[in-house]
């Protein structure tokens, strides 16, 4: 009897889409059924249009019905989709097989860091990214998220085609930041959960990330931590085989390890 492949989420990053991880899904197709969703306002998915503000749990509830349908999930996410990654196995403690995220922006835990104010940066760059809005300047929106998380002159450097598909998501980003600002997800809540997890930074990435990323060694010392050199926050898609090799890594040793006798 041949036995079933495990299945992978892939969940991507805030003003990406699914086409984030095609390298990724290439590699695990041998191995692992996956499925890379769109999240709410990207790629293929219509704009959040609920009666209330979007939410990590509305993320987090795209992916339900691969949930039923496989019985347990692998999830991998990054940045925004890590943040609903882990949301997602809070939910679902029983169904999530696994967990790797790189660099998830939990800023919630940020507001509760009072011991850093790293948290007024992000701030910083969500009241500038509203005010580009307002006034119906989406590219400068835009601008202002893209320099914020790869470095000044990042967006100046992008194709006009990039630029245009990211303004485009600017709206939804803007809903990314209320939905992180307002999660109540914290540090006791993911160390209670008994599924292996991954959290992955890079090397050279910001000030915000590298602080979470500090925090959630010390509150989660049960799961696995790394740090990849010569990349910063967009290291998924700037440096994609040296993650994907990474993240690779740990899911073939979960699917082993999980694997039915």
């Amino acid at each position: 009897m041949k036995t079933q492949r495990p299945t992978t989420l892939l969940l991507h990053s805030s003003a990406s889409s699914a086409r984030q991880w095609d390298r990724l899904v290439e590699t695990l197709a041998p191995q692992f059924r996956v499925h890379a969703i769109e999240l709410h306002g990207h790629g293929e998915r219509a704009a959040w249009r609920g009666d209330m503000p979007l939410t990590l749990a509305d993320e987090a509830a795209l992916a339900v019905p691969l949930l039923e349908e496989a019985g347990g999930v692998h999830v991998i996410g990054h940045s925004y989709g890590g943040a609903v990654a882990l949301k997602l196995a809070a939910m679902h403690p029983t169904r999530v097989r696994s967990v790797v995220v790189y660099e998830p922006v939990l800023f919630r835990l940020l507001i509760d860091d009072t011991a850093h104010s790293s948290v007024q940066d992000v701030i910083a760059v969500a009241d500038s990214i509203r005010e580009g809005l307002a006034a119906g300047r989406t590219h400068l929106a835009a601008q202002c998220f893209v320099d914020f998380w790869s470095g000044a002159g990042a967006w100046n450097s992008l194709p006009a085609g990039k630029q245009a598909s990211i303004a485009a998501r600017m709206h939804a980003v803007r809903h990314h930041f209320d939905a992180l600002f307002d999660e109540r997800l914290n540090c006791a809540q993911l160390a209670a959960l008994s599924m292996p997890m991954l959290f992955v930074s890079g090397a050279r990435t910001v000030a915000v990330t590298r602080r979470l990323a500090a925090l959630l060694r010390v509150e989660l010392p049960d799961a696995e931590h790394a740090v990849l050199p010569a990349m910063g926050h967009m290291g998924p898609i700037t440096h994609a085989q040296e993650v994907n090799h990474r993240l690779v890594e740990f899911l073939q040793a979960q699917a082993e390890t999980l694997a039915p006798a």
